[in-house]
């Protein structure tokens, strides 16, 4: 058994997936229109930044980037199509998260995100 072709066979059964074609389709809702797009692509940019802060150990990003990016989320948030498609983009990476989960826990591995002091 050759693992990295078991791991392609699990990237094409996530390609085919339901979960994957409904958030390819909410994906392309969403993104149809110019001004979620805007918002979707600054939203995104802050959202990583917020991560990347957190998982530095920085503690949070500027107060102002954090305002923005609550600001953009409420904005998101009240548009339907947006919505329904950042709840299957969540939903995704939830079921990722359990497979990486899976995988790294068969190979004696354990990742947790150090807790807050």
């Amino acid at each position: 058994m050759n693992i990295y072709d078991t791991a392609n066979r699990l990237a094409d059964e996530i390609r085919r997936s339901d979960e994957c074609a409904r958030l390819q389709e909410l994906k392309n809702i969403a993104y149809s229109n110019e001004t979620n797009r805007l918002l979707l692509d600054e939203y995104k940019k802050l959202q990583i930044k917020l991560q990347m802060s957190m998982v530095s150990g920085a503690g949070q990003m500027p107060s102002e980037d954090m305002q923005r990016f609550q600001q953009i989320s409420t904005l998101l948030y009240m548009n339907s199509d947006v919505q329904a498609y950042l709840m299957a983009e969540m939903q995704m990476q939830k079921m990722l998260s359990d497979v990486f989960k899976l995988i790294t826990e068969a190979a004696g591995i354990r990742f947790e995100l150090p807790t807050a002091v």
